[in-house]
């Protein structure tokens, strides 16, 4: 006899989860023989080098985190000259690749990222922000001379990247209230060296972007000829090159996909050239499912590059100095992630697994990208997982949850997501939302949240759920909607509107008053809101309108409310708020507060927690119900 859904034993626990370790980047060094990448462990995290065929090694301990701290972080690390520069609290390192002890080579002050190297081992020019003010700065690699600003001016400065000859930095610049994916410029640095050698800006040019168009990821050819960015100019984020010479840009490709991705933090990449500037390795987002691919300059064509299509999901590209490796870091929906290499004559390599892999890939829920019409007849699109692992299914349709990303700009790809194998293994459906207003679908579809947050998102959920239940594959009356953050002001927007259509909900450090949010969160998303909802006080009203402690009342439907005591995005307080009413009103409800947490669960006790109380949870409210 069939095991109620909900309720099936699965190997997939909140503890196995929480053992798991988070891949964030990789990068080869520029003699091609070593590998390095960074992974964050149950209790700190560490640089991690493999050479050759060797054994991987850590190059630092828990003593110091490495970690970009400007934003959201991210652009931890790079490599070159046979060292790793790095930031750790506050302040830029450098770490031999054989081994000794880390040094400092700028004084504590501020917070750093992106640091990259100057061609000839000299300089390091990094993101550096103080007291609100960000810019680039440049130091010598030994730490002898104090840092010096190079470019500042801008609210915000992200990605810069050395021409090979060192004579010239490009970067991507921008200024509130946009959002790097919204606006943001190209700009390239002349260089010019003071008395003592130590490089300055001596010129500054913006050489594409603007209010409206998004620049992601400049980088210089290897042969110094070009300078490539993404841009989506067109309606896509399509790769360009800038002729430096001729002083011309140049469409490489045309498919109706992604090939950038939202800057939500410092360092991404989603292409790399070739060390004989003849070719460039790019990853494709086509609707969530990701494909590498190679462009070839002299041709001016692209293909597809077979050996990784096991990986639907891939990022932090980087390509070896001698062009015979490609790495990732590679997942699928059954794959966790791993840092694979594509290596031209020993195929496919794995380097470092994130989890423990000891289940065939049929007992996990594999992605299908799913579209259905919203209330007003455009389309939506999300990725739909059905229940697995049981041997004999009950003959009704199962609970599905409804997990809404982050952002809320932001996609959920065709990658692993330990959450999702969490529900599907005890007999959940789960669909992710890519409500309109997400990335991954071309510009128009995410200026879709221009002055409508809290109206796609919620209205695009429930519309899923009706199709999933029109096609069998889900029970309308044993919904759950879950998400963090933006996903979780989701959450609370939509047990509000829709009143009795959801059996439950699961909020974590969700946003429930949009002036506040204004008001207290960080200066990377400080204006954000004007776009996703409009100026203060002009828009006062919306605000109000789309602001859930104002609406809290509305609320009837069982919820969880997660939040960190340190979260600096969305305070306390905005859980609290929310809270207060439910237990006024003796709505059915809990409320776990995780001390010393911030926007997002870090340590492996609270992971556990997190998944036990859910579990019980939706066992009381939903599958007992």
């Amino acid at each position: 006899m069939a095991n109620s859904y909900g309720t099936w034993n699965s190997p997939i626990t909140g503890e196995s989860i929480a053992s798991g370790i988070r891949l964030q980047d990789v990068q080869w060094n520029d003699a091609g023989n070593t590998l390095v990448w960074w992974e964050r462990r149950a209790n700190g995290g560490a640089l991690v080098a493999q050479t050759g065929s060797s054994a991987p090694r850590d190059l630092t301990d828990d003593t110091l985190k490495v970690s970009g701290s400007v934003g959201y972080g991210g652009g931890g690390f790079t490599v070159g000259g046979g060292q790793v520069y790095f930031a750790s609290k506050g302040r830029l390192y450098r770490q031999n690749l054989v081994g000794g002890t880390a040094q400092p080579i700028t004084p504590k002050f501020g917070a750093y990222a992106s640091p990259t190297v100057s061609p000839d081992g000299s300089w390091v020019a990094f993101v550096h922000s103080y007291e609100h003010v960000d810019g680039i700065s440049i130091v010598d690699t030994a730490g002898e001379q104090f840092p010096r600003k190079l470019v500042y001016g801008t609210d915000f400065v992200m990605q810069p990247t050395w021409h090979p000859a060192g004579t010239h930095i490009a970067y991507v610049a921008w200024n509130h209230p946009q959002m790097p994916w919204n606006g943001s410029e190209l700009r390239l640095i002349q260089l010019a060296t003071d008395g003592s050698g130590m490089p300055y800006a001596e010129h500054i040019v913006t050489l594409e972007g603007d209010p409206t168009t998004a620049i992601f990821q400049p980088q210089f050819s290897p042969d110094g000829h070009y300078l490539s960015y993404v841009s989506d100019v067109t309606g896509w984020g399509q790769i360009y090159v800038y002729d430096l010479e001729k002083q011309t840009h140049i469409q490489l490709t045309d498919a109706e996909a992604e090939h950038g991705t939202p800057a939500w933090i410092q360092g991404m990449r989603m292409y790399g050239w070739a060390q004989d500037s003849q070719s460039i390795y790019y990853l494709e987002n086509d609707r969530a499912f990701f494909s590498l691919m190679k462009y070839d300059v002299n041709t001016a064509t692209s293909e597809h590059v077979s050996g990784l299509e096991h990986y639907t999901h891939m990022e932090q590209i980087t390509v070896s100095a001698d062009g015979k490796a490609v790495t990732v870091i590679g997942a699928s929906s059954t794959i966790p992630p791993r840092v694979v290499t594509l290596h031209q004559d020993h195929g496919e390599i794995v380097h470092r697994r994130s989890q423990t892999e000891n289940l065939q890939e049929d007992q996990l829920s594999s992605a299908e990208a799913l579209v259905w019409q919203g209330d007003d007849g455009d389309d939506a699109h999300g990725l739909y997982y059905a229940p697995v692992m049981q041997d004999e299914m009950p003959d009704s349709a199962p609970p599905v949850l409804v997990y809404i990303h982050g952002g809320p700009t932001s996609q959920r790809t065709a990658s692993y997501y330990p959450e999702v194998q969490f529900f599907t293994t005890r007999g959940y459906a789960v669909l992710q939302v890519n409500h309109r207003g997400s990335t991954g679908y071309g510009k128009a579809y995410m200026d879709m949240h221009n002055g409508n947050w809290g109206v796609y998102d919620v209205t695009d959920s429930v519309a899923g759920v009706t199709y999933l239940a029109e096609k069998g594959l889900a029970d309308p009356d044993k919904a759950i909607i879950m998400g963090g953050s933006a996903g979780g002001y989701t959450v609370l927007q939509s047990l509000i509107d829709y009143q009795n259509f959801y059996k439950a909900g699961v909020c974590s450090y969700g946003v429930s008053n949009q002036f506040g949010l204004v008001m207290d969160t960080h200066k990377f998303e400080e204006r954000y809101s004007e776009w996703l909802l409009g100026a203060l006080p002009e828009a006062a009203e919306r605000y109000r309108d789309r602001s859930p402690i104002f609406h809290a009342e509305k609320i009837i439907d069982p919820m969880i409310v997660f939040q960190g005591t340190d979260d600096p995005v969305v305070p306390q307080d905005q859980s609290d708020s929310i809270v207060a009413s439910l237990r006024r009103r003796g709505i059915p409800h809990e409320y776990q507060l995780y001390k010393g947490e911030g926007h997002g669960w870090r340590k492996p006790e609270t992971i556990k927690d997190f998944y036990d109380k859910i579990e019980r949870f939706l066992l009381q409210y939903v599958i007992y119900a």
